[in-house]
């Protein structure tokens, strides 16, 4: 599959109250929303794959893909304090109030970090969700609360790191493509699916490009939930759910398919081939899924 840029989505800025959101949009403006929250060190583009499909599976919906903060077009964070998951929370709950005093949000999806925050703000106003789809996701992480003395010496020393270092130029690639396949070094992901999502977090700078992510982004969380946190938050959850692993994808996620279907009362589970972002090289089948739990269609 070969895409065009951008696969003629109308871009968005949303002003929220704290920050200014860039956002994809694809399909027309006056139906449902199906709202698309991405994985971390993405953006709003690793959605395009599943957009270059949505007129054959789901035409009655439009798909607004937002980038996070500091991710893709949208504002960084204000400050140079450590980030912290929850802060996700926060601006999906100013952005879900936003969207929804304009728009009928049919469903959140989210893929890996857009997944977990998807799945706690469900957990938490599981009445205003209509439905949830996640994508290589189920809940929070967690870990052994006797982790946490490390877990912040870890995330205080890079933040150290960060702070040294924040004042010096950003280093320039002499195009996307060493970037491109530097992330394909890295995550295995096809290069056609990094050259995706790497275009949209950089920017020109001189005669080469820099990153425009927000360096934040790659330090350590200074802290995580325990399981029994995460489990008190995910009990009983009534929303319609569709939960889509991967083959090759994240291996804990598939023992902790168990535990989804013991928190989420209304469950649809799928293991589809591909990798950790097979809604990118799987989009097909992705859409299949997801037309029949939308709408009854395959």
């Amino acid at each position: 599959m070969i895409l065009s840029p951008a696969m003629n989505a109308e871009e968005l800025q949303i002003q929220l109250p704290h920050i200014q959101l860039a956002a994809l949009r694809w399909g027309e403006p006056h139906k449902p929303v199906i709202l698309a929250l991405h994985g971390w060190l993405d953006n709003a583009r690793s959605f395009e794959p599943l957009a270059y499909h949505w007129h054959d599976y789901l035409a009655d919906y439009q798909l607004i893909a937002i980038d996070w903060p500091g991710h893709g077009l949208s504002q960084h964070r204000p400050g140079a304090y450590p980030l912290h998951w929850v802060d996700y929370l926060y601006d999906l709950e100013v952005l879900f109030e936003h969207l929804s005093n304009k728009y009928t949000i049919a469903a959140l999806l989210g893929h890996s970090l857009g997944g977990i925050v998807a799945s706690a703000y469900t957990a938490t106003f599981a009445k205003r969700v209509q439905r949830l789809i996640l994508i290589e996701a189920i809940s929070p992480l967690y870990e052994q609360a006797n982790q946490s003395t490390k877990r912040l010496r870890k995330s205080f020393t890079g933040h150290r790191g960060y702070l040294d270092k924040m004042n010096q130029p950003s280093a320039v690639y002499d195009n996307v493509s060493v970037a491109v396949k530097a992330r394909h070094r890295l995550t295995k992901l096809a290069e056609p699916w990094c050259q995706i999502i790497v275009e949209r977090n950089m920017r020109p700078n001189g005669d080469g490009v820099s990153w425009c992510s927000d360096p934040r982004l790659k330090l350590d969380s200074p802290m995580r939930l325990t399981f029994e946190q995460v489990d008190s938050l995910m009990q009983h959850i009534e929303t319609p759910t569709l939960l889509i692993t991967a083959t090759d994808g994240l291996s804990y996620l598939q023992q902790d398919i168990p535990q989804a279907l013991n928190w989420f009362q209304n469950i649809e589970q799928h293991t589809l081939a591909g990798d950790h972002h097979l809604h990118m090289e799987n989009s097909q089948g992705v859409m299949g899924v997801m037309s029949h739990f939308l709408t009854g269609k395959s």
